[in-house]
């Protein structure tokens, strides 16, 4: 059986590959998440991810490891994580009622080679009130989250739309990922019992 192993302690990221009943293991790394300011967002999320896969991937040669990581652009600015309440509170004034754009690179590293993509999806945000985000921001759901929001739990109540892959703006977009995976040889299973 090929090892497969997730380069991310992201809970949603392990969600999102346990959906389609893959066995794998967890191993993140500690690597720089610095980057050259000057690259666009689509090199420095593949750039990231790259460095996280090939961390694991060192200690796990026969594997194959998927790095990922997830960014979100808005006003030509890139938003990481907030480091705090004010930080959160500024970067969701600053997406609300608006478009932006999600990026996630994902790096696949494997005995059979390596291969780096990336997707972007725009999101819409509904013109937030201070209520709205304050209170976003208590539940304390935007502080391990790029652009201080989850799509998928209670910030879903601040989109009003999305035009790309909605699991882009999850952090790893599975379509694109299940199929680049068997592109480097990786075996899909049988899902027929």
């Amino acid at each position: 059986m090929q090892n497969l192993i997730l380069a991310s302690s992201s809970p949603r990221r392990k969600e999102l590959l346990e959906t389609l009943r893959l066995s794998f293991a967890i191993s993140s790394s500690d690597v720089d998440e610095s980057f050259d300011p000057g690259l666009p967002p689509e090199e420095v999320v593949m750039e990231l991810a790259e460095r996280k896969a090939r961390a694991v991937f060192k200690q796990n040669s026969a594997a194959f490891v998927i790095g990922a990581d997830t960014i979100v652009v808005a006003n030509n600015q890139i938003l990481g994580k907030p480091a705090d309440e004010a930080e959160a509170v500024r970067m969701l004034q600053s997406l609300s009622g608006s478009q932006h754009e999600v990026f996630t690179g994902v790096c696949i590293v494997s005995p059979s080679g390596c291969t780096r993509f990336f997707e972007r999806t725009e999101v819409t945000f509904w013109e937030l009130t201070e209520h709205e985000i304050r209170s976003y921001v208590k539940s304390g759901e935007p502080f391990d989250k790029a652009g201080a929001y989850g799509i998928q739990q209670l910030g879903s109540m601040l989109v009003k739309k999305i035009n790309g892959d909605y699991f882009t703006v999850v952090g790893l977009p599975v379509s694109r990922t299940i199929r680049e995976l068997q592109r480097l040889g990786f075996e899909q299973p049988n899902y027929i019992p």
